[in-house]
């Protein structure tokens, strides 16, 4: 594969293994050069070798971990200064557990991956687009932003923040030539489980898509023009119920009135 320098720089945070490892192989084989973002510089190593030889693609790695400042604003530069076209917002952080039981320093590091640092590149990101005219945002979210668990306050509400801010992007550039999708995966098999020293048994067998049937039907969704993509959902009706819940929802809070529960009786 030839490389269609006309495209620009596709950028892939998370990118050493997992789902953003299938995102550069994908974008690769579609003719995008790559930027590719990890901490892990080994694997970054052998996965931009693997490209390369297999599409000869141009391929460059930046050896970063985005929950220091310093890292965020040294990709946050090289993402402003070159003709990036397409960042792919993957990294992020897990840490399921009760928060009575992790550090304040563990919170704090996913805050920084899953909020902070998915802010500041896509704040860049989007700039560097409105200055060519054109280009994509996909942001790696979760179907656990719907989910209030016990087991991941911090998760889930950085997630939730992740859906809220990325359709709110959406919203924004409706009108423009600037593509934003919404990824939500369900369970992936990967290495968020056992990077936590949990089980990938906290769900069902059934439940889990591989990372290649994620990122494949992401970019089928990105091609069909869908903003919002959550490849394990068979069907699409669950989806425009929550939607059209949601708008019904926030009609009903413009009431102008106390709801009759929260009246005093003979108070009214």
């Amino acid at each position: 594969m030839i490389q269609d320098r006309n495209r620009g720089l596709a950028v892939i945070t998370g990118a050493s293994a997992g789902i953003g490892a299938v995102y550069a192989d994908r974008l690769a084989a579609q003719g995008y050069p790559l930027l590719l973002v990890a901490r892990r510089a080994d694997r970054l190593k052998d996965l931009a070798a693997e490209v390369k030889g297999k599409y000869r693609a141009s391929v460059t790695t930046l050896v970063a971990d985005l929950e220091l400042s310093e890292d965020l604003a040294r990709l946050a530069s090289r993402i402003g200064e070159e003709d990036v076209t397409m960042l792919v917002n993957n990294a992020g952080a897990g840490g399921l557990g009760p928060t009575a039981k992790a550090s304040a320093e563990q919170l704090d590091r996913i805050i920084s991956l899953n909020i902070a640092a998915v802010t500041r590149l896509s704040h860049v990101a989007l700039a560097r687009f409105r200055d060519r005219g054109n280009g994509t945002l996909v942001n790696i979210g979760s179907n656990m932003a719907h989910a209030h668990a016990a087991s991941g306050a911090v998760y889930t509400g950085s997630k939730a923040y992740v859906l809220n801010f990325t359709r709110s992007l959406q919203a924004e550039y409706a009108d423009s030539a600037i593509r934003i999708q919404l990824v939500m995966p369900g369970p992936i098999h990967s290495e968020f489980f056992s990077s936590q020293g949990m089980s990938e048994a906290v769900f069902p067998p059934d439940a889990y898509l591989t990372a290649e049937q994620l990122v494949d039907a992401a970019l089928a969704g990105l091609a069909a023009g869908e903003v919002v993509t959550i490849p394990s959902m068979v069907e699409i009706e669950p989806w425009t119920t929550l939607e059209a819940a949601r708008v019904a929802f926030m009609e009903a809070t413009l009431s102008g009135q106390v709801g009759r529960r929260y009246r005093r009786p003979g108070l009214d």
